[in-house]
């Protein structure tokens, strides 16, 4: 398991906010990757228009999971259509503390 940041935009609708993340925990579930940490960063300003949407919501995940489900977990959040943009970084061991 490696650790990783888990960068995700919703639309800024209260129910359709809820429903993406909702959606996002438990494709993580599924694939066995547990999450330590959810940290909101709110509403924001999008640079460019995503499915017609200029603002969005910003949650930042710190996930563990199996490299090899990655690619998996991204075509699953594919699928969500309450999530707008969604970006895995892998996080150095070596440098989180």
């Amino acid at each position: 398991m490696k650790k990783y940041e888990l960068m995700t935009i919703y639309p800024v609708e209260d129910d359709k906010f809820k429903d993406g993340s909702d959606k996002v925990k438990a494709v993580l579930a599924q694939f066995g990757a547990t999450v330590e940490k959810e940290e909101s960063y709110g509403d924001r300003d999008l640079a460019y228009e995503i499915n017609k949407t200029k603002r969005g919501r910003f949650v930042l995940f710190t996930v563990k999971a199996n490299p090899a489900k990655i690619s998996e977990i991204n075509t699953q959040f594919r699928l969500n259509a309450n999530l707008l943009k969604s970006l895995f970084v892998r996080i150095d061991e070596k440098q989180a503390k």
